[in-house]
């Protein structure tokens, strides 16, 4: 029998043998720990490629025509922001859209972005070509001076550069989105933590902006605007006239009239002046104003303008005229220097003080403050005038710029209040916000245009140029309104944004360009860029008037004698 052997091999075998690794499990086998997350570029991730195609095309559209002309610098912002807006549309849509039906392929997102490369400068060089010759013809129109031809090469400049902004903005309220919703991923789920986190930058991002910028913005107005109100104009002086609010024996003390009332009441033609001109002796006309500090309410100072009325005399003349002037308190000299030239100064003009903001922050801040100012300075006059003896009564006008026309509207409530309220009402550019404005206009005649209407069951008159009203058949009328057809302030609606307007169907004003469009959103954000500079262009366009006011007061209340040839001479006198 034989035994087994066991053969040890000899050490340095064994010790060769315990350096070979033994055998691992497959590799197959073997778990995987989780790869780390890729990280997220947002700020400097690519562009969307649905956000790029609708960008193009507002970008594009930017430069169709609108009511008046831009400068570089506006027109370059105006297409910044609006490439913006289409940007945001887009990349929204292109969201939505791969939520629903997943990502788009490669080769989809490949032969967009090639399209977008072959037609975009196409289209944008069109467009850029096309807003030049537009942006030449609104020049035209309004009678303005052409510009560099070299402004289109800055004008791209601005829209990149305000486009780029606005993108960084966006995606840095992206970023700080994503990281809010990394830390609320800790405690909730993953659409439960970007729902926070949107939600919770979006209230930061607006309460930034209102809290600081807007609230900044009214702040610094408001600063700037009462040391404003606290000076005194160039040239203006305390007046030696005991006619004048301000001057001697006056209840009202010059340093509290404010430095628009300091310019109303310094700013009077001079008796000779009036005298050349009307062809006949003239005597001085009486200006009286009451600013913010002249006394304690709306209510004392309105008051005290009509004890200062009975101190200067001013219901023994020919014509009282109210003024409800514009925000900071602003009447345009050529409104009261018409109705004195026109009366040889026998004239008493009266107006008071609500604000020193401008007519923007105004009407946007508190519009209450111009309307209980016109009814408590137009109602105190009125009783008082109402009083006289019916045979002695001057007569009584009323006028309102801009804000001004809103106050006066809404003193009086409906049309026919505002015809009996007065023996005329002269208002130029009324705001979008006037109550009968929109009433008359609504209810004209089928066929006037609503740029030029007619009404005829009240003494009313409209016109979009003041020359029309030289030929006026029948009595006078008791309101007239100026109101340019380019007139942003006049035309700008929030239904601009789903609506065509009225203004943009059938007939045109001549002044308004055949080549303006209505398209849903960008039409809405033209007219408020417009809004921007109305007054900067020139007298019978935007919202610039002016000398117009002649032709207003010679329909509403010429003296006797007074003729189309006199409206001519006094509108040069005045600068027209």
């Amino acid at each position: 029998m034989l035994e087994q052997v066991v053969v040890s091999p000899p050490g340095w075998q064994k010790a060769l043998l315990s350096r070979i690794p033994s055998p691992r499990r497959p590799i197959e086998d073997t778990p995987l720990a989780p790869a780390p997350p890729a990280r997220r570029r947002i700020v400097r991730s690519s562009l969307s490629v649905t956000g790029a195609g609708l960008a193009a095309v507002f970008y594009c559209l930017s430069f169709t025509p609108s009511l008046l002309p831009r400068a570089w610098f506006l027109q370059g912002v105006v297409a910044g922001i609006t490439a913006a807006m289409g940007y945001a549309l887009g990349a929204a849509g292109g969201a939505v859209a791969r939520r629903l039906h997943g990502p788009f392929r490669a080769r989809t997102t490949l032969i967009a972005w090639a399209t977008l490369a072959a037609v975009v400068p196409v289209l944008m060089v069109i467009f850029l070509w096309l807003g030049t010759r537009w942006q030449r013809d609104l020049r035209v129109r309004l009678g303005m001076a052409p510009v560099p031809e070299y402004d289109i090469a800055r004008t791209v400049w601005a829209s990149l550069l305000t486009f780029g902004l606005l993108l960084l903005i966006a995606r840095m309220l992206r970023l700080a989105t994503y990281g809010c919703a990394l830390l609320f991923r800790r405690v909730v789920p993953q659409r439960a933590a970007y729902c926070a986190g949107t939600l919770v930058v979006a209230v930061l991002a607006y309460s930034a902006f209102d809290g600081l910028l807007i609230a900044n913005l009214f702040a610094t107005a408001d600063r700037l605007a009462a040391v404003e109100n606290n000076g005194t104009g160039n040239g203006v002086t305390v007046p030696a006239s005991t006619l004048r609010s301000g001057g001697p024996q006056s209840l009202v003390p010059w340093d509290t009239l404010g430095r628009q009332g300091r310019a109303f009441v310094a700013g009077t033609p001079r008796v000779d002046e009036l005298t050349t001109f009307a062809g006949r002796p003239a005597i001085e006309p009486i200006r009286v104003y009451a600013g913010l500090t002249s006394a304690d309410t709306l209510r004392d100072r309105a008051e005290l303008v009509v004890r200062e009325m009975d101190r200067t005399g001013a219901f023994d003349r020919a014509v009282v005229a109210v003024i409800t002037p514009t925000g900071t308190g602003w009447i345009d000299n050529r409104v009261p220097r018409s109705l004195e030239f026109m009366y040889a100064g026998d004239t008493a003009l009266v107006s008071m003080q609500y604000s020193y903001l401008p007519s923007f922050f105004a009407f946007m801040g508190d519009r209450s403050e111009v309307v209980n100012a016109a009814d408590a300075l137009i109602g105190a006059v009125r009783a008082r005038w109402a009083a006289l003896p019916a045979a002695t009564r001057p007569r009584l006008l009323l006028f309102g710029e801009s804000l001004g026309t809103y106050g006066m509207e809404m003193t009086f409530g409906t049309p026919e209040r505002l015809v009996d309220g007065a023996d005329g009402a002269l208002l130029l550019g009324p705001t979008f916000a006037n109550p009968t404005h929109r009433v008359l206009t609504e209810d004209r005649a089928d066929d006037s245009p609503i740029w030029d209407p007619t009404y005829t069951r009240l003494p009313v008159e409209f016109a979009d140029d003041a020359a029309e009203l030289r030929n006026l058949s029948g009595p006078p009328p008791k309101v007239v309104y100026l109101q340019n057809a380019t007139d942003p302030v006049v035309w700008w609606s929030w239904d601009l944004l789903w609506k065509k307007p009225q203004w943009l169907v059938g007939e045109r004003a001549p002044d308004v360009t055949p080549d303006m469009h209505w398209y849903p959103g960008i039409t809405f954000w033209q007219i408020s860029c417009d809004l921007v500079f109305s007054n900067k262009v020139p007298t019978g366009h935007g919202h610039s008037y002016r000398w117009e006011t002649v032709d207003g007061w010679a329909a509403l209340a010429a003296p006797p004698g007074w003729t189309t040839a006199d409206s001519i001479r006094l509108r040069v006198l005045l600068g027209g």
